[in-house]
């Protein structure tokens, strides 16, 4: 519970998707510190194409990513969730040494995550200009001032596929309330490719992801005070070409019931009952378009890998 005696928005969302018809548990809630350390592992998983695919596209096509911007003058860099950092790192590196002017201001939800990257463009970049902000994207853009500069915002790493296109739709506005005309905002979108590619990369044989998704109910037994008995859930994930959803479950093995003393109340499974854990929504380039279009935007350009896996798609604020 927080100070003022009402419960965690964690807590109440927990609350919320244990109880619904269908449960579920909202992606954001992996990436606690823990969660945070495992999807770094995942993202050096060979199974795991989209961050090879990216970084392939951001070493190689920045310099010409830069040239589309024409900005005039400095600029703000405006990353929403910083990830590990070293695709972003890459790019104000080419950026840097095209003597692009420029603050970086990453903002993310997790410290830890705000912390490695600061400590790595410190190392790495000791010259650059960074203002790193912790908390809620939504949050933080009203608090801070970037209508003075132009701005380049960054949503790299396919995070928008956890988003249904409707919720995409949804971010993707709010977003644009914080931005100007002219304004850019890259964006990475993972795509539709062949069945057992996208399969293996969330369901790796070293059993990372599955570690990943059953962090979820260790953050629920340690934060809600819950007596989870991990040995009987599972793992499950799928791929539906069809409409380019991977879904990942949290499913449970007998009938079964935990209580959390926090939340003073019981949640039931029955046996092979689930709980939907994660979307990740794969694109085709035609419905990128159209996405940006939706939103008020203007795509400038679709930045590919050389296997046509992942985009970094460039728009610009119309």
């Amino acid at each position: 519970m927080t100070e003022n005696g009402n419960y965690s928005e964690f807590a109440m969302d927990i609350l919320k998707g244990l109880t619904a018809k269908v449960k579920y548990i909202p992606t954001k809630y992996h990436y606690d510190t823990n969660g945070s350390k495992i999807f770094q592992e995942i993202m050096n998983l060979p199974e795991y194409y989209p961050t090879f695919c990216e970084f392939e596209i951001i070493s190689l096509k920045s310099k010409e990513i830069l040239d589309k911007l024409k900005f005039s003058e400095k600029f703000n860099i405006v990353e929403l969730g910083c990830g590990d950092g070293l695709k972003t790192i890459e790019l104000l590196r080419i950026f840097e040494s095209a003597n692009a002017d420029f603050t970086y201001v990453p903002i993310d939800i997790s410290e830890e995550a705000l912390i490695s990257m600061e400590k790595r463009v410190k190392i790495t970049l000791p010259k650059i200009k960074m203002d790193s902000k912790i908390g809620d994207y939504f949050f933080v853009l009203e608090e801070i001032p970037l209508e003075k500069e132009q701005n380049l915002f960054l949503i790299l790493g396919g995070n928008i596929g956890n988003y249904t296109r409707d919720e995409a739709v949804d971010f993707l506005k709010q977003v644009s309330t914080h931005m100007h005309k002219g304004d850019k905002l890259l964006v990475g979108f993972d795509l539709q490719k062949s069945p057992p590619v996208v399969h293996k990369a969330y369901d790796d044989s070293a059993g990372v992801t599955k570690a990943f998704t059953m962090n979820l109910l260790e953050r629920i037994s340690v934060e809600l005070e819950a007596d989870v008995n991990q040995q009987q859930f599972d793992f499950y994930s799928c791929y539906n070409p069809e409409n380019g959803e991977v879904r990942c479950y949290l499913y449970s093995l007998c009938k079964q019931t935990f209580r959390s003393k926090k939340l003073k109340i019981s949640f039931n499974f029955e046996a092979g009952e689930t709980i939907l854990t994660e979307l990740s929504l794969k694109y085709k380039l035609n419905d990128i378009e159209k996405l940006a279009s939706d939103v008020g935007f203007k795509l400038i350009e679709n930045f590919l890998d050389s296997k046509q896996y992942v985009t970094d798609s460039l728009w610009e604020k119309l």
